[in-house]
């Protein structure tokens, strides 16, 4: 059983990839990267739970 994803991760994260689909790859530490560039997000730890969210769904190919 993993954690799950609350609905502000899921909408914030799916509004960003729409925006920025070709930047996000299957790379944690890359979308972390491009969230710090292309969004302004308050916590270190929101940010990382969007990019890990962001890398699972780009490695299972949406």
């Amino acid at each position: 059983m993993g954690r799950i994803k609350t609905m502000l991760i899921k909408r914030t994260t799916e509004e960003t990839m729409a925006k920025y689909a070709d930047e996000f790859t299957g790379d944690f530490e890359q979308n972390k990267k491009v969230l710090d560039s292309k969004v302004r997000i308050s916590s270190k730890k929101m940010r990382n739970v969007i990019a890990g969210y962001a890398t699972r769904l780009k490695k299972q190919g949406r």
